[in-house]
């Protein structure tokens, strides 16, 4: 960073009004691919004012020129964070895959004013990841036989569950997303140089009391599972869920799974929220 930077602005889009959850996608799409399974779960959840953010490099959440690190981007959303919120507003933190990563930082940050935190397969603070053999249960040859070649890569590259039902969600939640990410600054040093911020988000002898919720899939070969076993302790109130077929995608490949048990998480939080107010 130097002194003469400025912060870019930072997408984000509202439903709802009430308690505020942040919410945070994955690499390399936007924000819409976390409120297309998200929303479904407030039809008859009032009080809750989701926020769905565009990490800077993605969406419509540009990158300046001396945004080089993840630790560039974390302080970005924290100032965000502080625009969207009042100072001492309370939230709840929802995060997936690099997201998750950034979720992290962000709680490490403001844990304080924090009521609870949820994680979907996310990346964790360490360049060696213990992964499961690749596994590709179904596979619709004649479906990636229609898709565009470099569309096709990624559906790969991401899906464990090969079908065109999941092709279909991914098309429809996933891949508007991708078509606006920033590719330069994306496939530039900052992915083998600039990924991991400096300071480990969860050290290992932080505890965190507030209801948290891992959905990791058994199947994910990209950030894993064996792993966030390691940052358990940091959260005595944690739920910790490994989803049988699924892989990086299980909120599209397990989505009733992953929507149970994010239900759970909220009604969690709603009753620390409850009890705070009480005191």
């Amino acid at each position: 960073m130097t002194s003469k930077q400025t912060n870019p602005p930072l997408h984000y889009e509202i439903r709802g009004e009430g308690y505020p959850l942040i919410v945070l996608h994955a690499l390399a799409t936007d924000h819409r691919s976390m409120m297309a399974w998200m929303e479904p779960l407030f039809e008859r959840r009032p009080g809750w004012k989701r926020i769905y953010v565009d990490i800077p490099a993605h969406g419509r959440s540009p990158v300046e020129p001396w945004m080089k690190t993840s630790d560039d981007l974390l302080a970005v959303l924290l100032d965000g964070l502080r625009t969207i919120l009042p100072e001492n507003e309370r939230f709840a933190l929802m995060g997936m895959s690099f997201g998750g990563y950034m979720a992290q930082g962000i709680w490490r940050a403001e844990h304080r004013r924090a009521d609870g935190l949820c994680l979907l397969a996310p990346a964790l603070h360490r360049k060696a990841r213990t992964l499961p053999e690749r596994s590709v249960p179904i596979r619709d040859e004649a479906l990636l036989a229609e898709l565009d070649p470099e569309v096709r890569a990624a559906f790969e590259t991401l899906a464990t569950v090969q079908s065109r039902a999941t092709w279909e969600l991914f098309r429809e939640e996933w891949q508007p997303g991708r078509l606006l990410a920033d590719r330069a600054f994306l496939s530039s040093d900052w992915r083998t140089q600039g990924y991991h911020v400096q300071c480990d988000p969860i050290p290992e002898d932080s505890r965190f009391p507030q209801p948290t919720l891992f959905l990791l899939g058994r199947q994910d070969a990209i950030c894993g599972y064996r792993d966030h076993l390691a940052v358990l302790e940091s959260f005595p109130r944690a739920t910790f869920a490994v989803l049988d077929g699924a892989g990086h995608l299980l909120q599209i490949e397990q989505r009733k799974l992953v929507q149970h048990h994010v239900g759970l998480w909220l009604d969690a939080v709603e009753r620390e929220k409850l009890a705070g107010a009480d005191v």
